[in-house]
């Protein structure tokens, strides 16, 4: 059984993984407006994952025998002046969620819920993960500059970008 801060915490997160998926929703259709079809599609995918890491927390709580949460979102910025200040917003969009989530772990360890601390520990690993890809991201726009050529190849190659965290790594985190 959930407490109730620690299920109001969680609807809280639920918001918050409702909202990325917005923000990545919304860089889709930007990138897509100024023909980056690479881009697009990978952000796409990634509001969709952003969406089921909302579903798995729904699940969680009403598993768990709370009663998930669905609120109104904030709206997601529509507009970039650049490919760099939208991969700059997004790096800081993720650093927000692991702030969010680390959050959640300490309130779990707090109340001495293990269950819910051991849930949250998937969701620990993606931030690592989902942080180091924005990282990985951004540094490649910074390289590429003001290269037209190199921001076309960049678009052509980011589907097949894979991040590997010091998670994946034997020893790793």
């Amino acid at each position: 059984m959930l407490s109730k801060s620690i299920e109001a915490a969680l609807n809280k997160q639920i918001r918050i993984e409702a909202e990325s998926s917005q923000v990545y929703l919304a860089m889709a259709v930007w990138a897509e407006v100024k023909g980056f079809e690479g881009i697009s599609n990978f952000m796409y995918d990634q509001s969709d994952e952003e969406r089921e890491h909302m579903l798995k927390l729904v699940k969680f709580i009403n598993e768990r025998g709370g009663h998930a949460q669905i609120s109104e979102l904030n709206a997601p910025n529509i507009s970039y002046s650049s490919f760099k200040e939208m991969f700059k917003k997004l790096l800081d969009h993720e650093v927000f969620v692991s702030e969010s989530i680390n959050e959640l772990v300490h309130i779990s360890l707090q109340e001495k819920d293990y269950a819910t601390h051991n849930f949250l520990q998937w969701y620990v690993a993606e931030q690592i993960e989902e942080e180091a890809m924005a990282r990985t991201i951004l540094d490649k726009i910074n390289m590429i500059g003001d290269d037209k050529g190199g921001l076309y190849l960049f678009d052509r190659d980011i589907q097949q970008l894979t991040v590997s965290s010091a998670a994946d790594t034997p020893g790793g985190a």
